[in-house]
């Protein structure tokens, strides 16, 4: 079984930065996209970043030129770097990771608070 451990959640002000990571518990073989998702209060869960095994990221358009995404794959291991964050970042961001064999697997979330 594979765990995704998140770390670097937290409050923060707007205009102000976090950086997010993601690890897997243990190497997996076959990779395709890491990345995340989130969930604010009363809204379906939605696609922030993605990265592909080969390393091109595509990001949702609220958040281009703002985050960016960042993976290493020897470490099993995926970033979120988010600057000039606003209140509407606000959710808890999930960690995914889609193996070659097509298991998906979730972190447990952490919570990103964004104070106007």
């Amino acid at each position: 079984q594979v765990q995704l451990v998140e770390s670097g959640g937290g409050l923060v002000q707007a205009g102000g930065s976090l950086r997010l990571s993601c690890a897997a518990s243990r190497s997996i073989f076959s990779i395709n996209g890491m990345g995340w998702y989130r969930q604010a209060p009363g809204k379906q869960r939605e696609p922030v970043a993605v990265i592909t095994s080969s390393g091109t990221p595509n990001y949702a358009d609220s958040v281009k030129g703002r985050f960016s995404i960042s993976r290493d794959n020897a470490l099993n291991t995926v970033w979120l770097q988010m600057n000039s964050l606003k209140a509407e970042d606000t959710a808890v961001y999930y960690c995914y990771l889609a193996s070659g064999y097509g298991t998906v697997y979730w972190g447990q979330g952490t919570q990103v608070t964004v104070s106007s």
